[in-house]
């Protein structure tokens, strides 16, 4: 049995990826997971025999399903490891641009000599599956797990005697080195890897960039939720600016404006002719809300479908959490079948 390895990625569908997978369709043998983020669902898809194509803007989400979905059998050898983590750090792009903003000078020197050394491994599915584990290595070392705090409180946080005090709870992990959290992983991910003889794809594309080209089955859409937390480049932008060894651009079409995001929905769903069968999961605290998601699906189809459960993210507040739920629109693109009686239900599962 495979098992999907620890991502810590925000708005992670691991917990409700099986309930996904199960919506879908007996007919359909190909997927394209549009907004792979931790390629959690991906995952799922490929277990249960999908071929499945993945797509996400940012790099190391690229790495993350170059590593687990289009990977049917690299892993990396006790001598890779030895390779990564041999030599001594040096003051490269990290410890000049990162020092003290989110990792301590000597931690930005140690990651600027293990990107250097990634560069050796022998083959670019062996270098995604290195960026995979040390994205796991720097998340589990920065408190709350994304990029988007400030130095100060980083500090406070890997403060020990503070985090006792404060939260009963030393949090000793934040202060682990890279190699200890990386060796403490790569089993895992290696024996994640498994081939379900099928001919995965993972691209690193703007969404609108592919939708006339990758054909599926079926499309999932599970964008940024506007209206919560959903600065994706914010969270992650610092891993991909270690893999380019550059700063990055923010990327456009990222679902933040909730002004805009009407628009951006429309423009997506009249591009989705490629695919026979659209997932898109939302939920009920972002915008549009459900029913300006049904106005404008229903401008391209007439049979719609509405499911939803519960489902609480770990970065909602108390109250939130009780009242999330997880909305899953299911939609048949009529141009591959006509004269479909409408049906639009909403269950609670």
């Amino acid at each position: 049995m495979f098992k999907y390895p620890k991502v810590n990625y925000i708005g992670n569908k691991e917990k409700i990826a099986q309930w996904i997978c199960d919506q879908f369709p007996s007919d359909a043998n190909t997927l394209f997971d549009a907004f792979c983020g931790g390629c959690s669902l991906s995952y799922e898809a490929k277990f249960r025999g999908l071929e499945v194509y993945t797509n996400d803007i940012l790099k190391i989400n690229y790495h993350i399903a170059n590593a687990l979905i289009q990977n049917n059998s690299t892993v990396l050898s006790k001598e890779d490891v030895k390779i990564i983590f041999s030599g001594e750090p040096y003051e490269g792009f990290m410890f000049e641009n990162y020092s003290e903003v989110f990792f301590f000078a000597e931690e930005c020197k140690e990651l600027d000599l293990y990107r250097k050394n990634i560069e050796k491994l022998e083959s670019e599915t062996k270098k995604s599956l290195a960026f995979a584990l040390m994205r796991r290595t720097m998340i589990r070392k920065m408190p709350y797990s994304r990029f988007n705090i400030n130095w100060a409180k980083i500090k406070q946080l890997r403060d020990e005697e503070y985090s006792y005090e404060k939260y009963k709870r030393k949090r000793a992990y934040h202060n682990k080195t890279f190699k200890y959290h990386f060796l403490q992983n790569v089993n895992e991910y290696n024996n994640a890897i498994f081939n379900n003889s099928k001919n995965n794809i993972a691209y690193n594309d703007d969404i609108f960039n592919l939708l006339d080209s990758v054909k599926a089955d079926i499309i999932y859409l599970d964008p940024p939720y506007t209206g919560t937390m959903n600065n994706y480049f914010g969270f992650y932008g610092l891993i991909d600016d270690f893999i380019s060894g550059s700063k990055t651009a923010p990327f456009e079409n990222n679902f933040i404006d909730k002004k805009n995001v009407g628009k951006l929905f429309d423009k997506l769903f009249s591009k989705l002719s490629n695919f026979k069968y659209w997932f898109l999961s939302y939920n009920n605290s972002s915008l549009p809300t459900k029913d300006e998601l049904l106005y404008l699906l229903n401008k391209y189809s007439n049979n719609i479908q509405v499911i939803e459960r519960k489902h609480n993210y770990k970065i909602t507040g108390k109250e939130k959490k009780q009242a999330n739920k997880e909305y899953l629109f299911i939609i048949k693109n009529e141009l591959y079948q006509e004269n479909i009686i409408p049906n639009y239900a909403t269950t609670e599962l």
